[in-house]
């Protein structure tokens, strides 16, 4: 079985800007490829699972999402980083796939062969955890430097940075 490294996207792969779909708009985090290639030298295949509601509201379409996805693929590839895949629910709430549902979790664990007790799963939101607890992934970070839950199930962050400093001071 393989390890994985799943990211949400809009507040951990680039800077949450509401309903982003235009590469001018998209700006990567700070750290973002620094974490990237830590998970990756460490055998961690990559995947981004991301909620695109703004497709069901109609703010744009799958293919100005196809569009941007293709982009942020090139730019982790520039930096020698491979994204197997991204995983997205256009919908808004109700489905089956919209975290905190985990669904597109599973179906990569499924298509993938993933070992969610080896795996991490970085998000910023309630709904990230919450769908990482459902999933059954074993190790749970929080990126946000508004939040102050006691929560034992996931530990919370600032930023990238300060996550991969202190994973690389545990080992």
């Amino acid at each position: 079985m393989k390890k994985a490294l799943f990211l949400d996207r809009d507040g951990v792969v680039n800077i949450d800007k509401k309903y982003v779909y235009k590469i001018k708009d998209f700006e990567f985090c700070d750290g973002i490829f620094e974490f990237c290639k830590y998970f990756q030298s460490k055998d961690f295949l990559i995947f981004v699972i991301t909620n695109q509601s703004g497709i069901a509201r109609g703010y744009y379409k799958e293919e100005d999402f196809a569009i941007l996805s293709a982009y942020m693929i090139d730019e982790f590839a520039k930096q020698a980083i491979k994204i197997e895949k991204i995983y997205h629910c256009p919908h808004l709430q109700g489905c089956e796939c919209r975290k905190p549902k985990p669904a597109m979790l599973l179906k990569a664990k499924e298509e993938f062969n993933i070992d969610m007790e080896k795996s991490f799963f970085i998000g910023d939101n309630l709904t990230d955890m919450q769908a990482g607890i459902n999933a059954k992934v074993k190790n749970l970070f929080l990126i946000n430097d508004d939040v102050n839950y006691d929560k034992t199930e996931f530990k919370i962050f600032k930023n990238l940075k300060e996550l991969l400093k202190y994973l690389k001071d545990e080992k």
